[in-house]
């Protein structure tokens, strides 16, 4: 391939990309966006619009001028991309069309990332998923996978969960499991980018998303950008000593803010309240074996159940108390609470703004503002999506 084929290959892709993100551009956005001459940007779009994969949607409202012709990926073009978002213990996948509509309705299997064999488990799970979806192996962009742990996303390694014998990469073996280009991210950092690009994070530049589930993950968002560290790993909020606890982390050390703010010991409590007779109306939701214990938790969290209320009040005010160190070092725009345990809504701000005022430099804590996550539990589907699209060439 010459030099000036692969330019224009890689210029339909970012055009493509940026159509993914934004929806509706112009000629002109995109000019902008690529920073290309408008008429190479126009000989592209009218070469993609042939090919199927891009069309007009008419023109943009008037602001005076001569409207511009507006753009958007064709919702008929049939590619599609495969969503995993896997915790300790439940791992979800939905497939997408490349304008996020659900191919196929998100599933859920019991899959424990710690047991020996899960990378296979995971293969299967995936290979049914795509067989249920009817779709054609051939217009499968790839499959998108968020994980928690330290994971190196540039060599495809889980270094916390799923070792491969050998010390092979994780995403080399399951690429060659399922034949499809796979791609791995830590889920905290994908739930940042999923609100950078979707959601409440969306045109700012600094913004701290922090990502409650199992462990408590952060994502930073700085100068507009992801920012991961020197090795891949920066935003291990949870490992944060605060803890007034000597519970002993699953990190191996003591005293870490994830022993009094993860999901997984709210739901102890709960399991621990319900056990001692507590009056709660997790009773009777935990005797659901469709769900999972943090899910019916959550719910009563939404109910209202004081007891469920009382668990949540005393974890967050951790997580804002953590929030406040980082308020003093990173100075954000805004602070999104997001990941599964954002479905408890608007309960979790007033023990986070508490801890807040009562330990943080009010002229710095003015100018953050905290806001819950309107993707929620999507999030981590939805970026997992977009991280099979930024590697895609889209040939």
């Amino acid at each position: 391939m010459s030099a000036i084929v692969k330019k224009s290959e890689q210029l339909k892709a970012d055009v493509i990309k940026h159509l993914y993100y934004k929806k509706v551009l112009s000629l002109t956005d995109l000019s902008r966006l690529t920073q290309k001459s408008l008429p190479l940007v126009t000989s592209i779009v009218n070469g993609l619009i042939k090919e199927g994969q891009v069309i007009e949607q008419g023109f943009a409202p008037s602001t005076g001028g001569r409207r511009p012709v507006m753009f958007l990926l064709n919702p008929d073009y049939k590619k599609y991309t495969v969503a995993v978002a896997m915790d300790q213990f439940i791992t979800r996948l939905t497939i997408y069309d490349l304008s996020n509509k659900k191919i196929l309705p998100t599933q859920l299997v019991d899959l424990n990332m710690s047991a020996e064999g899960s990378a296979d488990l995971l293969v299967k799970f995936i290979n049914e998923c795509i067989a249920k979806s009817d779709i054609n192996r051939e217009n499968l962009l790839g499959v998108g996978i968020g994980m928690p742990g330290f994971v190196n996303a540039e060599k495809g390694m889980n270094y916390s969960f799923m070792p491969i014998e050998d010390g092979n990469s994780l995403q080399g073996y399951l690429f060659r499991k399922l034949n499809l280009p796979v791609f791995l991210d830590n889920d905290s950092s994908l739930i940042a980018l999923a609100e950078l690009h979707f959601g409440e994070a969306a045109d700012l530049k600094d913004v701290l998303v922090l990502n409650i589930g199992w462990g408590t993950g952060l994502g930073m968002i700085v100068n507009g950008n992801l920012y991961r560290g020197s090795s891949g790993y920066a935003g291990e909020f949870s490992h944060i000593p605060l803890s007034n606890s000597d519970t002993l982390c699953s990190c191996g050390k003591r005293g870490c803010l994830e022993v009094e703010t993860s999901l997984l010991v709210m739901v102890n409590k709960a399991e621990e309240a319900v056990n001692k007779g507590e009056p709660t109306i997790m009773t009777e939701l935990f005797k659901d074996k469709n769900k999972h214990h943090a899910d019916h938790f959550l719910d009563a969290v939404v109910k209202q159940d004081p007891v469920a209320i009382s668990i949540l009040f005393d974890a967050a005010f951790q997580i804002g108390k953590g929030l406040a160190t980082l308020i003093h070092i990173m100075n954000p725009e805004r602070i999104v609470l997001s990941g599964r345990g954002a479905k408890a809504g608007k309960m979790l701000l007033p023990p986070i703004q508490q801890a807040i005022n009562k330990f943080c430099i009010p002229r710095i804590a003015e100018q953050t503002s905290i806001v819950l996550s309107q993707l929620a539990e999507q999030a981590e589907l939805l970026a997992a999506a977009s991280l099979v699209v930024e590697h895609s060439n889209f040939d």
